[in-house]
């Protein structure tokens, strides 16, 4: 069984960054696509990055590019968000996900429906 167990958030202020981890349990995810997804209370779940099984291929929304930055640790079947110049905007639950999809783990992919295990998610509060 996997697990996925996000840490690294909490409240700071805009302008600040922030790094986001992403920890795998139960078994090895190197070949594994992963992403990381946010979510406002009463808003659709929002994808915000991914990278592929090798970390060659990253893909990112429009609205984080040159912000946000994914990459994966192997050795430590760890997946991360760095966070820069954060904004007010950025609050919300965040949540890595793992997808043993072709596409997902050849390429980085953004939608949810193909990612099917989740972490808990944690909380980026992001103060003006």
């Amino acid at each position: 069984q996997v697990q996925l167990v996000e840490s690294g958030g909490g409240l700071v202020q805009a302008g600040e960054s922030l790094r986001l981890s992403c920890a795998a349990s139960g078994r090895t995810l190197s070949s594994y696509g992963m992403g990381w997804f946010r979510q406002v209370p009463g808003k659709e779940r929002e994808f915000v990055a991914a990278i592929n099984w090798n970390g060659a291929s990253t893909v990112y929304a429009d609205s984080v590019k040159g912000r946000f930055t994914v990459s994966r640790d192997h050795p430590k079947n760890t997946m991360y968000l760095q966070i820069d110049r954060l904004k007010p905007e950025d609050t919300a639950d965040y949540y890595c996900a793992a997808s043993g999809s072709y596409t997902c783990s050849r390429y980085g992919c953004d939608g949810p429906s193909e990612y099917g295990y989740w972490g808990l998610g944690i909380q980026v509060t992001v103060s003006s």
